[in-house]
């Protein structure tokens, strides 16, 4: 019998949003509860899965076309889907995921400007139709993720280096996703101090696990 405490929480959001970080603070709560949890990252969390990632994140790749970064995104998240997710949440697993299917929504179809029902469809194949219970959207501007990156001044992957009017219409994304799916997204101000960030987390989560 599958644990009642099973439950898949996503987090998305820009690059630089906080999101990382926040799934990282959860994982930690929930251990520190001892209640069983998974953290996993997007691309990756597997052997292949990871291979494909570094072969999006190279800069080396700058030819890479929107489609073909869906499908390497799709395919990793296929083999992350069977055999991590899947697996720990029949186990009764709490599985965090950092990124899940609406990043490509967000990026590929509404950055990229594929077509928007195809997109879906293959999110849906390439996931069993497997959706989150709850997923936190840490909501800052392009315009402030810039400028974070620019404090950090670490060197940008081939998914960072795109210009600010492709994170246009990837925030875009995000806010009609979020609209779009309101009984499932948690919209958070990323603006807020990481405290402030968790706390709002936390109270979601601890309600919905009846902590």
């Amino acid at each position: 019998m599958v644990n009642l405490r099973a439950m898949f929480i996503t987090f998305e959001g820009l690059d630089y949003s906080g999101k990382s970080t926040q799934a990282k603070l959860l994982h930690e709560y929930l251990k520190h509860k001892k209640i069983k949890s998974i953290l996993l990252r997007e691309p990756g969390g597997t052997k292949i899965s990871e291979k494909i990632r570094n072969i999006l994140l190279d800069r080396k790749h700058l030819e890479m076309t929107p489609l073909t970064e869906f499908m390497l995104f799709s395919a990793s998240r296929s083999q992350l889907v069977s055999q991590v997710i899947k697996p720990h949440l029949k186990k009764g697993y709490v599985v965090i995921c950092d990124r899940y299917y609406d990043s490509s929504t967000a990026y590929q179809a509404y950055g990229g400007s594929l077509e928007l029902e195809n997109v879906i469809s293959v999110n849906k194949t390439a996931t069993g139709n497997l959706k989150p219970n709850i997923t936190f959207f840490i909501d800052i501007s392009p315009q402030k993720a810039f400028s974070r990156s620019g404090k950090r001044g670490s060197i940008l992957d081939r998914m960072e280096a795109k210009n600010l009017a492709f994170y246009d219409r990837v925030y875009r994304g995000f806010k009609d996703i979020a609209n779009k799916n309101k009984k499932r997204f948690v919209v958070i101000n990323g603006t807020h101090t990481i405290e402030q960030v968790q706390s709002r987390i936390l109270k979601t989560v601890n309600r919905k696990l009846k902590i």
